[in-house]
């Protein structure tokens, strides 16, 4: 069964509606979200028409995403219904990214643990268990599954490995550090993309001593595109304990997209 004109036009209307409400983060990404499945598309005339869909929607949008897939602006497409229609919804505060900015816990969020043979284990093991007494859920992250001897001599298990447990899988990254970890994590392309990934979805990031050596050798910037300093970007500490509630309190925020930028650098 088709829609009527008169649904049709109440659909543009609340799309209009929505898209004017959202940040410009949430713009961003809903730009993004529709120049990527656009990418995927192989019919010019369907990237057009979609194009000329959104052009009744916001004219900004839909001239930036013609300019990004690299086609002419097509015009608007034409309305099913002439007459002015009153959305049933004025705006959604639930559909915003910002709708649940949380209570400052960090239950049940995935923090992935790098490590590898001389990691610092005291370091390792503080970051593990402080994370673990707060309800978040970390996870020794190595080159291969099995034990690695840290620094201090005695044995770490390697919970999951780099290739199996990409960093999308993770909330935050922390690397505790050891000079032989970092000479051998910074060897292996899985660690470095690993670092890269996590920077990109603007997720929080702790390195301790060594440690930042590798997120620096990623490429990643130390401050902001705005030259502030990142909130999410812990790399001057160089004790488990003193840092931890700092990036506890980065964990809390969730992801930092001050950061972001289309395209990355990094």
């Amino acid at each position: 069964m088709r829609a009527s004109p008169d649904k049709f036009a109440e659909h543009y209307a609340q799309a209009t509606l929505f898209y004017d409400s959202q940040t410009p983060v949430e713009k961003a990404h809903i730009r993004r979200g529709f120049r990527f499945e656009l990418n995927r598309v192989q019919t010019p005339a369907i990237r057009e028409r979609v194009v000329s869909m959104l052009a009744n929607v916001d004219a900004e949008l839909a001239e930036t995403l013609a300019s990004e897939l690299g086609i002419p602006m097509p015009k608007p497409m034409p309305k099913a219904s002439k007459a002015p229609v009153e959305p049933e919804v004025a705006s959604s505060p639930a559909l915003s990214l910002f709708a649940r900015p949380g209570n400052g816990s960090i239950q049940m969020r995935r923090i992935a643990v790098l490590v590898a043979k001389g990691v610092d284990g005291e370091a390792a093991r503080a970051i593990h268990a402080g994370l673990s007494a707060l309800g978040a859920v970390p996870r020794y992250v190595g080159p291969r599954l099995g034990s690695v001897q840290t620094k201090q001599g005695d044995a770490l298990e390697v919970e999951v490995s780099l290739e199996a447990m990409p960093s999308v899988l993770f909330d935050a990254l922390a690397i505790p550090g050891g000079k032989e970890a970092s000479a051998v994590l910074g060897n292996l392309g899985h660690a470095a993309e690993f670092i890269k990934d996590q920077y990109r979805h603007a997720k929080p990031i702790l390195a301790l001593n060594e440690g930042a050596a590798l997120v620096e050798n990623a490429g990643v910037p130390a401050t902001l595109p705005s030259g502030d300093p990142d909130p999410g970007l812990l790399l001057e500490y160089e004790d488990a304990a003193d840092a931890l509630p700092h990036f506890v309190k980065a964990i809390a925020l969730h992801r930092h997209h001050a950061r972001e930028m289309d395209p990355p650098e990094v």
